[in-house]
């Protein structure tokens, strides 16, 4: 059903809609809410935990205080609850407020109890009479991704008219296989999902919706693997001495880990099957330069090769290395660059270069797989930091050249046991050692009294010629203020550091010439202190950068941190990592110090494994890697195992689908198949 078919849904309403990827009435329903607001009983201040969000009832017990900082206004009150307690609030650019909160008034204040300054504060709460929340107590109201002018109403409305008009939906999944796995029935899943009566129903909800997710793309990865199992390799590339003469002439030594890669790399280009491989391995271990000599082997057997990467800083600098390196060793081979903002002449002179086979080997961003670029002879593709690739634009790339070797890395660290799982169409490789010139990360946890010393830490460490990252959750202020932005912490740092240090900041909101113009500087050391969001998280390489600061670092998942992490540590300088937060929250302290003592992802992502259990709906996700709905591979890791299982126990029995008791799975995997793996990373 189309969304204009849906009563409410005007023009207006369903551009919204598009605006945030809903075209139909089924990706209305599969419009999941990212989390539930739940009106509990309210709480005396002494009972309410740190960092959860609670309702208090209390009295004002002050005056309203109004003051200017830079473009915001805060006002301020205090609030006394039945034991007497008190605490402060704070409101931001709600200057209306003033005139409702007087001295004696009773309200329900909801919000998050954070640690400010060494105090207990609540910023933006939300107010209500008493009548008011009795009538919201216990409610579970979904709350969903929103777009300016969509309103979560509007979706809740939309999302009820669609259950109402559409009846049942038939559950392609056998009953035996919900009764094995314990898993509810859709419609009930569905329905709960966006409409909760109990936190029990949502967990059940959620549980059955995730392992669909996790079913489906494990059934489409077999799939995609058993077409390519089949696939007999055409492009045989045999190893040449000048490689070898290549590595020798290396300013470092390979490491053993490198070296046995790079050996399994050789075996693959000259089998009878072409080479499907992932190179897992730690940041900075030192995956490009295996990628580089795949390059090179290909290259001197007269074949065509490319590799694409995710930003055209990172580009950029990838192009400028393999030149250098090659230069330096007195190889001749034609390297092309090719990006988004190549201008149109040197667009159209790679593309001719490209075609005739003259470029050897082409570096690139998602341009490489434009409609436009036609290969030669492509015999190799690699995609690097391939977690920001989806699987349809990884096969896209491969269709490129006549079945070519495929080799894709990553850096993002996951236990093997589910490694193993979601790579299912890919032989694994793991780096697991650093070069031996790289020193560990320093790493420490600490609260805001730290502030006046980090500061005087990174103008010591700029001082020396070194840079810095930044690191804020969220890029603006905005109603429900959680985390500090990048724009007004620039500001801070701008008064907090000594003067003529040079302040840049990032966001991904920002236009990509803006941030390939500010990641370019920083990687020239003309920025001294990059503040940025995660959009810094893979996308350029800065060895002389040796302080990355995380702001509410308890906000990011481990597996995200450590990325952070690997920002810095890649030259020959101690680096270090500063992570602040102030949360009280024994989980927050105990995923903190796991980072804190360990820089080794693959055992940071074993303990977040441990750490986080099932049915943690309102947990924190694991950012950048496989981005499914609902699931997440960490805290749904047993529901994945299952549907590996599930997966595996249909194929055994009835590969081709066949049975018709299995025609639901079969219907659904080709609906799955059709729309491709877009919404995907791996």
């Amino acid at each position: 059903m189309e969304l204009r078919d849906i009563k409410g849904i005007g023009e207006k309403t369903e551009q919204l809609f598009n605006k945030v990827g809903v075209y139909t009435s089924e990706d209305l329903v599969n419009y999941y809410p990212r989390a539930y607001d739940t009106f509990a009983m309210p709480v005396t201040l002494v009972d309410a935990d740190m960092d959860d969000i609670v309702s208090i009832d209390a009295v004002i017990c002050s005056n309203v205080t109004l003051e200017k900082v830079r473009n915001l206004q805060i006002l301020s009150v205090y609030i006394k609850d039945v034991n007497h307690d008190t605490l402060r609030l704070t409101w931001y650019n709600m200057p209306f407020l003033k005139n409702k909160l007087r001295i004696g008034m009773r309200y329900i204040f909801r919000g998050r109890i954070i640690y400010k300054r060494g105090a207990k504060v609540m910023e933006q709460p939300s107010i209500y009479t008493l009548a008011e929340y009795e009538l919201k107590l216990h409610e579970m109201q979904p709350v969903y991704a929103l777009t300016k002018g969509l309103t979560n109403n509007m979706v809740s409305k939309s999302v009820k008219k669609v259950f109402e008009v559409q009846g049942m939906y038939e559950d392609y999944l056998p009953a035996d296989f919900r009764e094995k796995y314990n898993l509810s029935e859709y419609n009930f899943a569905l329905k709960n999902i966006h409409f909760p009566l109990s936190t029990d129903n949502v967990i059940k909800a959620r549980k059955r919706l995730v392992f669909d997710e996790f079913f489906r793309f494990l059934m489409a990865i077999r799939k995609l693997r058993e077409v390519k199992e089949v696939s007999i390799n055409e492009h045989v590339i045999c190893n040449d001495t000048r490689t070898d003469e290549f590595i020798k002439n290396l300013p470092f030594e390979l490491t053993k880990a490198q070296q046995k890669v790079w050996e399994e790399i050789k075996r693959d280009m000259v089998s009878d099957k072409t080479m499907n491989r992932l190179i897992q391995g730690d940041v900075g271990s030192g995956k490009t330069i295996l990628a580089v000599l795949a390059l090179l082997n290909c290259a001197l057997a007269g074949k065509q090769s490319a590799m694409m990467v995710p930003t055209e800083v990172l580009a950029k600098q990838q192009y400028d290395s393999i030149v250098k390196m090659f230069a330096d060793s007195g190889l001749d081979i034609e390297i092309v660059l090719l990006t988004g903002s190549t201008s149109r002449k040197d667009k159209k002179a790679a593309y001719e270069s490209i075609s005739s086979g003259k470029a050897q080997i082409i570096i690139g961003t998602h341009a490489l797989i434009q409609e436009k670029v036609e290969y030669n002879d492509l015999a190799l593709v690699i995609t690097d930091e391939q977690h920001r690739f989806g699987v349809n634009q990884r096969n896209t790339f491969g269709e490129k050249g006549h079945k070519p070797h495929v080799l894709v890395m990553s850096a993002t660290p996951i236990p093997r046991t589910l490694a193993i799982i979601i790579y299912g169409d890919l032989d694994i490789s793991i780096v697991d050692e650093l070069p031996a010139n790289r020193l560990p990360i320093k790493n420490c946890v600490v609260d805001e009294s730290y502030m006046p010393r980090a500061y005087r830490f990174i103008e010591d460490e700029i001082r020396a010629g070194h840079q810095v990252y930044v690191i804020c959750p969220m890029v603006e202020e905005s109603e429900n203020i959680e985390a500090k932005n990048v724009i007004d912490y620039s500001e801070e740092l701008r008064a907090g550091l000594a003067p003529g240090i040079t302040i840049e900041y990032l966001h991904g909101k920002m236009k990509n010439e803006q941030k390939n113009d500010i990641m370019g500087r920083f990687a020239k050391n003309e920025i001294k202190v990059l503040v940025s969001t995660t959009v810094i998280e893979v996308g350029v390489n800065v060895p002389n950068a040796t302080v990355i600061m995380i702001e509410d670092a308890g906000r990011f998942g481990l597996a995200q941190l450590h990325q952070l992490r690997g920002r810095v540590g890649r030259g020959s300088a101690q680096s270090y990592c500063i992570m602040v937060s102030n949360s009280k929250s024994k989980k927050t302290k105990e995923r903190l110090n796991i980072l804190a003592k360990s820089n080794d992802g693959f055992y940071i992502a074993s303990e977040d494994l441990k750490l986080r259990g099932p049915g943690d709906i309102f947990g924190i996700r694991q950012s950048g890697l496989l981005q499914f709905e609902l699931g997440d591979i960490y805290t749904d890791a047993e529901i994945l195992k299952d549907a590996k299982e599930a997966c595996d126990i249909i194929y055994n029995n009835d590969p081709e689908l066949q049975n018709i008791k299995n025609q639901g799975i079969k219907n659904i995997l080709d609906k799955y198949l059709e729309k491709g793996f877009e919404k995907l990373c791996l």
